[in-house]
């Protein structure tokens, strides 16, 4: 997933983490091995990153959500909208 965003250029960067996690799902409490992927993109490309990620996602219901930048340096800022152009 993380290659075929950034090769379609909707997002810049993928970083990838190994993650534990337990949480709540149809009435049972669930624990099991993750990983987080965080997308860097621009605002005009969530839409599509969105819909790439709920194509490709083995999950049902896949945790989906951003952060926007309080503060970037400018440099990072036009190479995340230079590689998504």
């Amino acid at each position: 997933m993380a290659h075929a965003l950034v090769e379609a250029r909707l997002a810049a960067c993928a970083q990838i983490s190994k993650i534990d996690s337990v949480y709540a799902w149809k009435g049972a409490i669930e624990h099991g091995k993750e990983y987080r992927v965080l997308f860097k993109t621009t605002t005009e490309r969530y839409d599509g990153v969105e819909r790439a990620i709920r194509e490709l996602h083995s999950y049902e219901l896949p945790a989906i959500h951003a952060f926007a930048f309080e503060r970037i340096s400018a440099p990072y800022a036009d190479w995340i909208e230079t590689s998504t152009r």
